[in-house]
């Protein structure tokens, strides 16, 4: 439709939603061209390999056209439709032919169905806040949000894509879409950076006793950690795009979450220095329960400035882990093992001791670090973990 020569038009353009998602596509819109939509209110849902996400009218007007079809896929920043501002909620318009029938079926978008049958809701018996009645996102993750937490799933993988329901098995079969953006992610990673990997031992007895004080897994103790090393060593604090180098001041820490058989993603704990490790953990919990609801925003998976990836709750010892683009670091935290070591007393003199060990892996980018940057970030990391304050009365 053609808008008049008074009224101002204000694009609606698909959003940045992550610093390696290149497009989206769109899902399904919830306005018609016509429809009167308030500033902040949903004008759509779009798909990427990240997350699903749901895309707000950045002003209030009448939707005057829409440029992009659900299934289409474009790139970044192309505009989907267009708002007239200068419109009235109580002008007539041309969409506008009558009233909607007394009775019709219920719909749903692929996004709220996908969530529906993941928590085994019933669509049917969901009160929809939306137009007409429609079930929104919203209102199936409010239901998602009242049920019993899960038990802490694994906290695994340095891929931040998120998956395509898996093919049914059978011989030859393709790849899936979500296997693909993981593989071609990973390998683009591998191409661009020239990787290396460094590994430490770790007495992790302090950090035991800490943890079982605090009530916390050992993750948020190695977070925290891993932020006040970073503050001593920002050369790993950093992104390299290109030949672009960014020191960052805050940390970002991204904290990669297995999804179990539906796959991956890695939400982001903003400001991460400013978190005690209860918060720490608080903030990791709550990110984990989300992305399996897949209620995280854009904004939650995308800036990180450092990576951990925790494979070492399935029992492994080592790994190799990739980076995470464009970061230059991901720390491996692997399995915490009682074993007997070495220990030296006080007094000077050896013996054998049982201690709860585990073994430090990072992968790291010789374009923007050397081996000795990489190993003393890794000595202060090990000293400030194996010296961890504990209670001791």
């Amino acid at each position: 439709m053609s808008s008049s020569p008074t009224e101002t038009i204000i694009d609606v353009s698909m959003p940045q939603m992550g610093v390696s998602v290149a497009e989206g596509t769109i899902v399904a819109w919830h306005k018609q061209v016509g429809d009167w939509v308030e500033a902040d209110e949903t004008l759509a849902e779009v798909t990427t390999d990240k997350i699903d996400t749901e895309i707000p009218s950045p002003a209030t007007g009448r939707l005057a056209e829409v440029l992009v079809e659900p299934g289409v896929t474009v790139d970044i920043g192309t505009p989907l439709a267009r708002i007239a501002t200068d419109a009235r909620p109580g002008e007539a318009h041309v969409a506008e032919t009558g009233p909607e029938p007394p009775s019709h079926p219920r719909r749903y978008s692929p996004v709220v169905q996908r969530i529906a049958a993941e928590h085994g809701i019933d669509l049917d018996a969901v009160r929809g806040t939306g137009r007409d009645g429609r079930v929104r996102k919203q209102d199936v993750l409010a239901l998602v949000d009242a049920a019993p937490a899960p038990d802490d799933a694994p906290l695994h993988t340095e891929s931040p894509y998120r998956p395509d329901p898996p093919p049914p098995a059978a011989e030859g079969q393709q790849l899936s879409r979500m296997r693909r953006a993981i593989g071609e992610h990973m390998k683009r990673s591998l191409d661009t950076a020239a990787t290396c990997t460094t590994w430490i031992e770790v007495d992790m007895g302090r950090v035991e006793r800490a943890r079982a004080q605090l009530g916390v897994t050992a993750l948020p103790v190695v977070g925290r950690a891993v932020v006040e090393t970073l503050r001593e060593h920002p050369a790993l604090n950093a992104w390299l795009e290109g030949d672009r180098h960014t020191l960052h001041r805050e940390v970002h820490l991204g904290i990669a979450v297995s999804l179990g058989d539906d796959g991956l993603i890695v939400p982001v704990i903003a400001d991460a220095q400013d978190l005690s490790v209860e918060g720490l953990g608080s903030r990791i919990r709550d990110a984990a329960k989300r992305a399996r609801s897949r209620a995280l925003s854009p904004d939650e998976v995308r800036g990180g400035t450092f990576t951990i990836t925790n494979p070492g709750q399935y029992g492994s010892i080592m790994a190799t882990p990739v980076i995470n683009q464009p970061q230059v670091a991901i720390l491996d935290l692997e399995a915490i093992v009682k074993r007997p070591v070495v220990v030296t007393g006080e007094d000077g003199t050896d013996a054998i001791a049982i201690r709860p060990m585990t073994i430090l892996g990072m992968s790291w980018d010789h374009r923007a670090l050397d081996g000795a940057q990489a190993a003393q970030f890794l000595a202060g990391l090990k000293a400030r973990l194996e010296a961890w304050p504990v209670d001791e009365g």
